[in-house]
């Protein structure tokens, strides 16, 4: 148990796109929020492994999640579902990488509270070993120490930063002599068998006030900014926006080269406490197949998959059926409207493909056809030249904004719950079977009175289809 009795406050990063595991991961709903195994997405269980480090005898303040502002819906109603405490919500306008995003994550609060610092999208399979790793850490932090978790590695990685140590137990801190970028292959096979190697697990725990105040030593350009964009900030419970040109200009720069890798023989004390707690980055999907467990051939399977005659292979189906036969070493990644088909060992280059989408402008490189809004989602299941056909789910006591629209009809038909529908002066309820035609130019809204999801089928009909076709008179969510 650790006696401390200093604040604590969990600062998850969620801000991350997650471009090499397209394409489940999109920037519309990126790696952190997908359930790759079991019920809960990786944010979820990033949370909840981080309440429980209450076990360790830690006061937790509530967590602070800095995140993008087009998923500022999508993380409180994550947090929902698995019933963390009311957190803190700082919204970033644009990304700045991870140094800006600490600065404003250490300027809110006033009770120089330790951070304990981690990605929103890893894994960790012992989550016992993980929280023993951080109140090690936290003890350090307390003192005035920058503390790194560190992974022991378990293969010549070439795809990790790498961490040289000095001493230290295996649950101890060490004293960090320096930071090394991603070696090639010999160098890593050097780093394994020489030891005194870590994995940099890109998770830290420090004072607020020692980070600003490394800050300040090693970038002050970047203090100021970010004190800048803090001063101008705007809050709208639970959420914190710093002012949206101060934060643009902020330098873009990540934890690691800002300040980590300033500090060895600076005399800023850092130090690694090893982290031997089954960790991933889950940074590509070869990853993804380390972590799933593996039928007799060692093929990593979910959803419907029938698989003859092969090996080692990552099927992920979302939507239908995918058959394979005769193959080995391959990622198959199935969604409605996309497919990816890539060898295990290239899984690293998903991202050249998510870059050729935004040069060609492609929307699968930002929405999935299901969308998730803040009263529920909308699944495009057909379109074509002047229609287009959705299913929408509004959850209860949730409504769509007050709207219109310049090119499209729209006809509702209710196939599940109770629809209240404001169309003009009118307002109507509908019940399961029965539909309404919205004409162009309409003020209306959709609206779900009852206990139970409503849903519907729309079939838009006009001249143009696009989502930025709408006018928003009223919104509760204020969009």
């Amino acid at each position: 148990m650790n006696d401390s009795h200093a604040p604590i406050c969990p600062v998850i990063l969620a801000g991350g796109s997650g471009t090499r595991l397209w394409p489940l991961s999109r920037a519309g709903f990126p790696k952190q929020f997908l359930c790759l195994e079991g019920a809960h997405s990786l944010f979820q269980k990033t949370a909840m492994r981080l309440s429980g480090l209450h076990s360790e005898g830690l006061v937790l303040q509530a967590p602070l999640v800095v995140g993008n502002e087009d998923h500022r819906f999508l993380v409180l109603e994550q947090l929902r579902e698995v019933a963390c405490e009311a957190p803190t919500v700082l919204l970033e306008p644009m990304g700045r990488n991870t140094a800006p995003a600490l600065a404003l994550a250490a300027m809110a609060h006033g009770q120089d509270p330790v951070l304990v610092v981690t990605p929103a999208d890893h894994v960790i399979a012992d989550e016992a070993a993980f929280r023993s790793a951080v109140a090690t850490a936290v003890a350090d932090a307390a003192l005035g120490h920058i503390v790194i978790l560190g992974v022991a590695p378990t293969r010549p990685e070439t795809g990790y930063g790498y961490i040289q140590v000095q001493g230290g137990q295996p649950h101890a801190a060490a004293t960090v002599l320096r930071f090394v970028e991603k070696p090639d292959a010999a160098t890593a096979q050097r780093y394994l068998e020489e030891g005194g190697y870590l994995w940099n697990a890109g998770m830290f725990v420090l004072k607020a006030s020692v980070w600003l105040q490394a800050l300040e030593r090693f970038r002050p350009d970047m203090l100021q900014a970010s004190q800048a964009a803090w001063a101008a900030r705007s809050t709208d419970a639970p959420f914190i926006r710093p002012g949206k040109p101060e934060f643009a200009a902020i330098p873009a720069d990540s934890i690691d080269y800002a300040v980590m890798e300033r500090c060895p023989g600076s005399g800023q004390s850092i130090r690694m406490v090893p982290l031997n707690a089954g960790w991933s980055d889950l940074g590509a999907w070869d990853a993804v197949w380390d972590m799933l467990p593996k039928d007799d051939l060692g093929n990593a399977t979910q959803g419907d998959v029938l698989a003859v005659d092969s090996r080692n292979n990552l099927v992920h189906a979302s939507s239908r059926l995918v058959s394979l036969v005769g193959v080995s070493d391959l990622v198959v990644v199935e969604t409605p409207d996309a497919v990816l088909v890539a060898h295990r060992g290239s899984a690293q280059g998903v991202k050249h493909i998510v870059g050729l989408l935004q040069a060609q402008q492609r929307e699968e490189h930002n929405l999935h056809r299901k969308v998730h809004r803040p009263w529920g989602w909308y699944d495009s299941i057909d379109e074509s030249e002047r229609f287009k056909v959705k299913r929408i789910l509004v959850k209860p006591k949730a409504s769509l904004s007050l709207q219109k629209h310049y090119h499209r009809a729209e006809h509702w038909i209710v196939v599940k719950g109770t629809a209240e529908i404001t169309s003009g002066e009118k307002v109507v309820v509908l019940t399961e079977n029965q539909s309404t035609y919205i004409p162009l130019g309409e003020v209306h809204r959709l609206a779900n009175p009852g206990t139970i999801p409503l849903e519907i089928i729309e079939v838009q009909s006009g001249s143009y289809l696009g989502e930025d076709d709408i006018v928003r008179f009223e919104d509760r969510y204020g969009r």
